[in-house]
């Protein structure tokens, strides 16, 4: 009976990491889809490689806090309350990523956990309040930093990287000789590599920093319940490769263009900073919103750059002034020089609404709380049913 429920167990926790991987791509790689710079194919590899780095190093801690931190006694982390907790995590994800939309794994999974603790009365709330400050305190960071950086800073950024897909491939590959090489087109610059290499390699950081955070919330039920550690890491990460290469593609669309309009700068402003942010996080041994931080750092800057393009008709004294756009982000070409705000030419400068929308952006945020809260309140009403009336 036991060797049936951990069979059970262990395909629950297969459908998690499945999520996982396509929640998580998203905010990952999406910048460098959205940008031109690769594939989804590619960004699903990467992932899997990146995650399984991070998961097998320090993933390890992560899994220790949610599978015996959060709660004064483990021993609540029995098989068939496991399958139950990963259940509800599988299922809140699952709910996100069909609509487009990644939700935060660990806000889900660490919800679902403290529904049971809750139920229970075995969570450890000063470690859950420490948690939950900081899901508060990163993303809102993520924002506004992200938003001033729009606001502010782009124009002289993207001078100073200047950037441009140009004409053709990227990359070909040199097939005349043994062995095929990858050389860059023939319209490739120097620094347009630089660009791609810094944002895959920033994008990849993310994944790691993702494998550090987000494999607790595929096994740490499991883990808690005695089940080894290196066996279940290698079957989350197998599950979220799956995820990666498959489900994620929709979240790659959402977080890559849908959003805003991601140039290939944009695409490195916002990885920098949410990674910055998680890893930051993750060095305090915080399980990181790494989702949560990622979406609202591409928020921010959209909205940052798009209240740039506001129209001024009155001066200060009341003289009539020749309306003027507060220039959005221009994609200067190497050598110009970046306009100051309130010297733009309105004919240059895009849109508010091509820059950040509104509506992709609320369905976001929206979809962001629903599934944490499914995962909670779904696995607080079913322990307090369970522990009641039938264990």
């Amino acid at each position: 009976m036991i060797g049936a429920l951990l069979l059970v167990g262990f395909a629950v926790s297969l459908f998690v990491g499945f999520n996982i991987g396509g929640a998580t791509t998203g905010p990952a790689f999406g910048p460098a889809v959205g940008a031109g710079v690769i594939s989804k194919l590619m960004a699903g590899a990467l992932m899997a490689t990146f995650f399984f780095v991070g998961a097998w190093t320090l993933g390890r801690r992560v899994v220790n806090t949610l599978g015996r931190d959060l709660v004064y006694d483990p021993g609540i982390f029995t098989i068939e309350t496991s399958i139950v907790v990963l259940f509800f995590i599988g299922g809140a994800l699952f709910v996100g990523n069909y609509a487009g939309v990644p939700a935060s794994t660990s806000m889900t999974a660490v919800g679902a956990i403290a529904g049971l603790g809750v139920a229970a009365g075995e969570l450890n709330w000063a470690v859950m309040g420490e948690i939950a400050v900081w899901w508060i305190v990163a993303p809102l960071l993520g924002f506004w930093v992200s938003g001033v950086v729009g606001r502010y800073f782009y124009p002289t950024i993207n001078r100073w990287i200047a950037i441009d897909g140009s004409d053709g491939d990227l990359l070909t590959v040199d097939r005349s000789g043994a062995v095929p090489i990858p050389t860059s087109g023939p319209n490739t610059t120097r620094r347009e590599i630089v660009g791609v290499v810094v944002v895959v390699a920033i994008g990849c950081l993310m994944a790691f920093s993702s494998g550090t955070s987000n494999i607790a919330n595929a096994i740490a039920p499991l883990y808690g319940a005695g089940v080894d550690m290196n066996l279940l890491i290698l079957l989350g990460c197998g599950a979220v490769t799956i995820g990666a290469l498959t489900i994620a593609r929709r979240t790659l669309d959402t977080l890559g263009n849908d959003i805003t309009d991601l140039p290939l700068t944009a695409a490195i402003v916002v990885a920098v900073i949410s990674s910055g942010i998680v890893i930051g996080l993750s060095a305090i041994g915080i399980p990181a919103s790494f989702v949560i931080i990622a979406t609202m750092s591409i928020v921010g800057l959209g909205w940052g750059r798009a209240t740039r393009s506001i129209t001024v008709s009155e001066g200060v004294r009341g003289e009539k002034k020749p309306n003027v756009s507060v220039g959005a982000l221009t994609a200067e070409e190497p050598g110009e020089e970046s306009p100051d705000i309130g010297e733009e030419d309105p004919a240059d400068t895009p849109s508010a609404a091509e820059l950040f929308n509104p509506e992709t952006t609320g369905r976001v945020v929206l979809m962001q709380n629903v599934v944490p809260i499914l995962s909670t309140v779904g696995a607080y009403a079913t322990f307090y049913v369970l522990f009641r009336f039938w264990w």
